[in-house]
């Protein structure tokens, strides 16, 4: 798969006149378009641009260390926050989950953050602000979904299937709290083989949707101590993990 490609910057020049029958049901393909390091705050990572067929948004990977080739990458997948991301919202865990990703793989042999251009979930920024408006009024961010007519959660994981293979990456270990992602990413053909929990601690802001996103959308989070919170702070494979529900 990897051929004679050694560098990132030897994907462009791979992907000039990529064009392939696409990832997922809306035949999503994308191409590696830009690579330059990236000094920041968590580590030194190379950021890397990526042209897609689909939605004119500029995904991105973040990848720190050798990835082409590699298995059992770590593999984090984030979806952006503005209002958490670059605002310091406290209504969501957002911009506390990106930033501990780039930490964590920061320190760590080889990793990568994908940065998903999929506001609210897939809802986009307007939406999401509507929706904020409801949990204002008291109905949780499920809830409020639904009632502006979408589901739980829009977000479309081809795209982020495609990159991961496009990174000549064999296998991952996501680091997630959301079984729908490590199922979804699966079925687009990703060899999902392990998972590092990504768990971060409430506050007074967050805590009711925390909670939703674990009693509604089934995330492994657990609030009262006894299930999962020695593994928490774990960047470890969790084999056989109960699934809430089950």
């Amino acid at each position: 798969m990897t051929g004679e490609l050694h560098r990132l910057e030897d994907l462009i020049e791979r992907d000039k006149d990529h064009d392939c029958e696409g990832v997922g049901p809306k035949k999503v393909c994308v191409r590696v378009d830009g690579v330059a390091d990236l000094p920041t705050r968590f580590g030194v990572f190379r950021i890397i641009s990526f042209w897609n067929n689909r939605d004119a948004k500029e995904h991105v990977a973040v990848v720190h260390g050798d990835i082409i080739g590699g298995e059992k990458v770590p593999t984090r997948l984030h979806s952006e926050c503005l209002t958490g991301d670059a605002l310091g919202s406290l209504r969501c865990d957002c911009r506390d989950q990106l930033e501990a990703a780039l930490r964590k793989i920061g320190a760590m042999e080889r990793g990568l953050v994908l940065y998903l251009r999929q506001e609210g979930r897939g809802i986009g920024l307007a939406n999401k602000i509507r929706a904020y408006a409801l949990q204002d009024r008291g109905l949780d961010t499920v809830e409020a979904n639904l009632a502006l007519g979408f589901r739980d959660d829009e977000r479309d994981y081809a795209i982020a299937a495609h990159m991961i293979g496009s990174l000549c990456v064999r296998s991952v270990r996501l680091m997630t709290n959301n079984p729908d992602k490590i199922a979804r990413l699966t079925e687009l053909g990703v060899d999902v083989e392990g998972r590092i929990p990504h768990i971060m601690p409430p506050n007074p802001h967050n805590r009711f949707y925390l909670e939703t996103k674990a009693s509604r959308s089934g995330h492994w989070i657990d609030f009262s101590g006894k299930t999962h919170l020695p593994e928490q702070g774990e960047g470890v494979i969790v084999e056989g993990m109960p699934v809430r529900g089950e």
